[in-house]
């Protein structure tokens, strides 16, 4: 059987509907669901089955079966995420006026680049590949991707085995995403009596800005102890430590001095997010300084021959490009589910990740477009590969575990 013979083929105009729409329904952070409805709707219409998990993320099935023994089987997880940053961007599409784009059209609207215009590509994709026997493919609409909790993806990764997966995120059409760093995100709250601004003891922001000062050496002095480019001037960013002050915040009601104080770090692989945590807790000795943490991801990365990589690189030299490797300096779902699945694993989208979170954000119609025939392309020799390694090696069947109370249709 030819599995992809009952599927509705998608046209490239209707790829392009599918990502206005998905672009045009708002889903900031925990107010995703009428962005996974139409997540769902459109994946019914592309023949697929769609349901809403029990994390309320939207979740896209393709499997195709010639009744071999299940362990047989070979399970795709195509992992994106449906929810945006805040703000809103008009949506609408241009064209370019100037340079070598010219008259190429872009569409903007938040999402459209992190992360809406990988999800389509992915789910696109899905309908157009040519499965090979007993193969499964599952598109994921996760939720809660841009909190520091990652609550539709830690379902997810609980709820599925896959044997591989390519995790949605903007990389360039001919960019092939290797890893990304890890992160912390360190919360501090100081109250103390108010005193008099004349007298000798320190504000409660004084006390915060000297607790994040010892912070800043901290991560310096591990940086260079650690840091394989210590020497260089300019050490290679995926490597060291970042700190950043994401918020700080201050008030008085005449008794009591507050100051409350957001850090985020991004962590780099020789150092786990426990470890940091730590670090700067030994720092905080000062006892109207409350330190609490969340957010620990751990960084990863795969090399270039990583089948999931290979495959996505393959098909951008089948597009007529030359595929460029990168390690971001963000955390992404991959960093939630790759130490569980232990599984081939790379990330791939079109877009240009610098737009990320911006006003600016916006996509290339022509690079959303090819990003689905690389994609598509991928699946396919991805799905081949991983037949033929089972095959060729039995003994490496991985259980997988079915997706767990999901019930079809809910809340679509």
């Amino acid at each position: 059987m030819n599995p992809s013979s009952a599927q509705p083929l998608a046209s490239d105009a209707h790829a392009i509907d599918v990502l206005c729409d998905l672009v045009a329904t708002p889903s900031p952070s925990d107010r995703e669901a009428a962005a996974v409805t139409r997540f769902t709707q459109h994946a019914r219409a592309l023949g697929l089955h769609a349901e809403i998990d029990e994390a309320g993320s939207g979740i896209a099935t393709r499997a195709a079966a010639d009744g071999s023994p299940a362990h047989n089987h070979i399970e795709i997880v195509l992992l994106g995420h449906i929810d945006t940053v805040p703000g809103d961007i008009p949506v609408r599409i241009e064209s370019i006026e100037d340079g070598p784009a010219a008259g190429q059209l872009i569409l903007h609207g938040r999402g459209s680049v992190d992360a809406k215009g990988p999800l389509c590509a992915m789910l696109v994709a899905a309908s157009r590949a040519t499965l090979p026997p007993n193969t499964t493919l599952r598109v994921c609409a996760s939720v809660g991707e841009e909190t520091p909790h990652s609550r539709g993806a830690r379902h997810i990764a609980r709820s599925l085995r896959p044997h591989a997966c390519i995790i949605g995120e903007p990389s360039g059409w001919d960019g092939v995403t290797l890893g990304y760093k890890g992160r912390l995100v360190l919360h501090l709250d100081i109250a103390q009596p108010c005193h008099h601004s004349a007298g000798p003891g320190a504000s409660a922001p004084d006390a915060a800005h000297a607790l994040w000062s010892r912070i800043l050496t901290q991560v310096a002095t591990l940086n260079a102890a650690n840091n394989p480019d210590a020497g260089s001037a300019s050490p290679r960013a995926f490597d060291i430590i970042q700190s950043s002050l994401r918020s700080l915040a201050s008030s008085s009601d005449g008794l009591t001095d507050r100051c409350s104080v957001v850090g985020g770090f991004r962590i780099p692989r020789w150092i786990s997010p426990h470890d940091l945590e730590a670090h700067i807790r030994a720092l905080a000795f000062d006892p109207t300084l409350t330190l609490a943490f969340e957010g620990h991801e751990s960084a990863h990365a795969v090399d270039r021959n990583d089948p999931v990589a290979r495959a996505l690189s393959a098909a951008i030299r089948a597009e007529g490009a030359s595929p460029r490797p990168k390690l971001k300096t963000g955390t992404a779902d991959l960093n939630v589910v790759a130490p569980i699945w232990n599984c081939p694993i790379a990330a791939y989208g079109p877009g240009d990740s610098s737009l990320d979170h911006t006003p600016i954000e916006h996509l290339s119609l022509a690079e959303y477009l090819r990003s689905i025939r690389v994609l598509t392309r991928a699946i396919e020799s991805l799905a081949l590969e991983l037949h033929t390694s089972r095959a060729a090696h039995p003994a490496s069947t991985i259980e997988r575990r079915p997706l767990s109370h999901t019930t079809p249709g809910a809340r679509a």
